[in-house]
């Protein structure tokens, strides 16, 4: 069913919520792998996680570890499904339905992962806050098409700022000598990242009263209520749905100020409005592919002794690689709104991030690097591609595609990094796995 759009100003509290959602919504997903990991190892009741760094390395070997690409696999693959298959039929939820499943699947996964006490408890939880994530980002990058372009990059600041955050706080918090907290305790403390996900929505946003009136969800006529109010409240969001419905779509490119309807599509109509998309989706996946492949499956074998690793120990090589990562990704999610790239350059970053993970591979068997500062350099301007590609191609499709269906363009093109971080962890086991059996 189309509905009726008419942009919100550009004011903080929009901007600010925005956000607000990029930084809630992405939180979980940053530090859910990690957390998981440590807890199902049985190491949340104050087992020391980091031992001392290595003086020496006589010889590389994987220590019996799995591939992180493994878990990686176990939280992309519901968010692929959601993203697959949402698009199709999510303009019929309210927004307001859609945040509240958003929130309560975080909050409850952060719970389940905090107290797993096995790997398959742990794996659910990951997979709950999986799905609240995929769910939430095809939910507000459609929000955004509501919106003025600014949210676009407020968006894009905010899943950034998730990951220096995230990272940075769980690598701070369980560091013995910083935090010296147990998985376990650092994952409540995160409940409240929830919290503020629902204020963010309920709020600070300034919503548009024309895009799916809360008063007019299903749920509303289920409070109990007398016959009379319920009619008259239903018989409001009649003509409200009328009102909307006759609304004539005024499509003027680039005026944003007159009452625009998404246009009501078919199945068909869906499916042939990704072929125009491609030319965006394929260098985002690609991009992605490599940059996954990198963080989950060759970064793990990528690790130096007490001289040239700063004094710290393999985990926590591990872990500060993931915090310099997100540090790239927030710079360059954030930078749209001061350098916008031209659309060719698009088509450069998969090249230059597929560059970066086959030097990582050479690394990863060889070990040739001679100072984790160098590693630290190049996983910065990993995070910076990964980045840069995600809020150009965003920002390009919201100025380029037809206003009346840019709220399912920008939805669906989200599945485009989802396809290629589950071909990155099906190869970075595969690769792990390679590299292990050459090592010995």
């Amino acid at each position: 069913m189309g509905r009726a759009r008419q942009p919100a100003p550009t004011t903080w509290r929009n901007i600010a919520a925005f956000w607000l959602f990029g930084l809630c919504n992405n939180y979980g997903y940053v530090i859910m792998l990690s957390a998981a990991d440590d807890i199902i190892h049985k190491q949340a009741e104050g087992v020391p996680f980091n031992k001392k760094c290595m003086e020496e390395i006589e010889t590389r070997s994987c220590h019996g570890r799995a591939s992180t690409g493994a878990i990686l696999l176990a939280e992309i693959l519901p968010i692929l499904v959601i993203k697959i298959v949402m698009p199709f039929f999510c303009h019929k939820i309210p927004y307001g339905f859609r945040h509240f499943t958003v929130v309560a699947l975080q909050f409850s996964a952060y719970l389940v992962v905090a107290y797993a006490t096995s790997f398959e408890m742990a794996i659910f939880g990951v997979a709950m806050a999986a799905v609240g994530s995929g769910i939430g980002e095809i939910t507000y990058l459609s929000l955004s098409s509501h919106f003025p372009i600014s949210t676009i990059a407020a968006w894009s600041s905010g899943t950034g700022g998730a990951g220096i955050v995230g990272s940075f706080a769980y690598a701070a918090l369980t560091e013995p000598q910083l935090g010296g907290l147990t998985p376990r305790m650092t994952m409540l403390i995160m409940l409240t990242i929830p919290v503020a996900f629902a204020v963010a929505y309920w709020v600070v946003l300034q919503f548009p009263k024309t895009v799916y009136s809360p008063g007019c969800t299903p749920s509303s006529w289920l409070v109990p209520e007398d016959i009379g109010r319920r009619e008259k409240r239903m018989s409001a969001c009649c003509t409200e749905i009328r009102e909307v419905l006759n609304a004539q779509p005024l499509l003027e490119a680039g005026d944003e100020s007159h009452l625009a309807s998404q246009r009501s599509l078919t199945f068909g109509d869906r499916v042939n409005l990704i072929k125009p998309l491609l030319k965006f989706m394929v260098p985002l996946m690609l991009v992605y592919f490599g940059e996954y492949l990198i963080n989950q499956g060759l970064t793990q074998l990528v690790y130096f002794n007490c001289a040239n690793g700063l004094g710290l120990s393999k985990g926590s090589q591990y872990r500060w690689y993931q915090v310099l990562y997100q540090v790239g990704v927030f710079i360059s999610r954030s930078s749209v709104r001061f350098i916008e790239l031209p659309q060719k350059v698009l088509y450069l970053l998969p090249i230059l991030q597929l560059a970066n993970a086959v030097l990582f591979y050479i690394e990863a068997r060889y070990a040739f690097v001679p100072h984790i500062w160098i590693v630290f350099a190049v996983i910065l301007m990993e995070g910076l591609y990964g980045g840069s590609s995600y809020v150009n191609t965003f920002n390009h499709i919201h100025k380029n595609v037809p206003v009346d269906v840019r709220e399912y363009s920008l939805s669906i093109a989200s599945l485009a990094d989802s396809i290629g971080i589950v071909g990155a962890a099906f190869t970075g086991i595969l690769l792990h796995n390679n590299i292990c059996d050459q090592l010995g």
